[in-house]
């Protein structure tokens, strides 16, 4: 039995989870984790033990000193736990780790014994992966399940994905076999520039668990970042014709496969959520989010922030080598293949 002194009782909980490595294409997963940790002030109140989980000689420990004192921060992954404030306020249970390298069975009944101990109503786990798609279009994001009930319900894609997995797959099936509802959210990161950090397909990543699970989540500085990252994109491309000419025809293959749906739901879900927001944004006085869309007031307190993840303006990307464009399934860096409706492999490859 698990045991969680000081943490409070919770408010309809949600788990969002994102783990460094093969399901984490630019980063963009994690660092969507981080930011809700890092805009909410996350109080951490659990990690997992790293002996049981990791490989120190693939994910090394780092050394660092502390006022002239040498300490040593181990990989693990870390719970921590958020609440929302605002009129009807909730709480996020965040989980933000790196990829285990053993004993993935026990990793996830470790995960699955902190969702029952805490209540949680849903697990939502991001992910991201490398794929065809052009840096100057909306960033694809597809919402998949296991449980056909709830593809039904939620309007999400029922996985049909058969090959190799990462720790996002795995975690999924283990939570739908033990009952908790469970969506796993697919952001598609450029190949030809995958360096990270990639702030568009981390900015696309929350403003969809934002329709999923109806909560405003102050954006701070990402639209900006995304902004800068797509327009540092542009300038490298535009000084390469190749990769001009290819991300054209990126782009000419999207627009002919998404026009029929270039209307409709996609543009009322942006309507709805640009009147979320405008009616969300309190007025002088008013508790809630401030207008600092970055800061956000009336929170509970008792809440402390993890100070153990610092954020940095991202650099400039750089396209990919040509000998490094395509993904690899020998090379699970490359990221791997949505675990959703398209039935790829980590190469990309029916």
């Amino acid at each position: 039995m698990i045991e969680l002194e000081g943490v409070p009782e919770l408010i309809d909980p949600v788990m969002i989870c994102a783990f460094e490595g093969w399901n984490d294409a630019g980063d963009a997963a994690s660092s969507a984790v981080a930011h809700l940790d890092r805009e909410w002030k996350g109080e951490v109140f659990g990690a997992l033990d790293a002996e049981d989980y990791y490989d120190f000689q693939v994910n090394r420990p780092t050394v660092w000193l502390d006022g002239g004192v040498r300490k040593v921060t181990w990989p693990t992954t870390r719970l921590s736990v958020v609440r929302t404030g605002g009129a009807t306020p909730r709480d996020l249970v965040l989980v933000r780790g790196i990829e285990p390298s053993m004993r993935w069975r026990s990793f996830c009944n470790e995960i699955l014994g902190f969702a029952h101990e805490l209540g949680v109503e849903m697990v939502v786990i991001l992910g991201s992966l490398l794929g065809d798609t052009p840096h100057t279009r909306p960033v694809p994001v597809s919402g998949v399940t296991s449980d056909p009930d709830l593809a039904r319900t939620m309007d999400l894609e029922e996985s049909r994905y058969e090959g190799p997995t990462g720790i996002v797959g795995i975690l999924q099936e283990a939570c739908t076999h033990a009952g908790i509802p469970t969506v796993s959210l697919w952001a598609a990161v450029p190949h030809y520039v995958s360096q990270p950090p990639n702030p568009k397909a981390t900015l696309a990543l929350l403003n969809r668990l934002e329709d999923l699970v109806n909560l405003r989540i102050p954006l701070g500085d990402l639209p900006e970042d995304a902004r800068a990252w797509q327009l540092g994109v542009d300038q490298l491309a535009a000084e390469d014709s190749e990769v001009a000419e290819y991300v054209q025809s990126l782009e000419e293959a999207r627009d002919t496969a998404e026009l029929p749906e270039a209307s409709g739901e996609a543009i009322a879900r942006e309507f709805e959520r640009y009147l979320r927001r405008r009616d969300g944004q309190p007025g002088p006085g008013q508790p809630g989010l401030g207008t600092d869309p970055g800061v956000a007031d009336g929170r509970d307190s008792s809440y402390l922030r993890d100070t153990s993840s610092g954020r940095t303006r991202p650099p400039k990307p750089q396209p990919k080598d040509e000998s490094q464009s395509s993904a690899s399934e020998d090379d699970p860096g490359t990221g791997p293949a949505p675990e959703g409706p398209n039935d790829k492999g980590p190469d990309g490859k029916d």
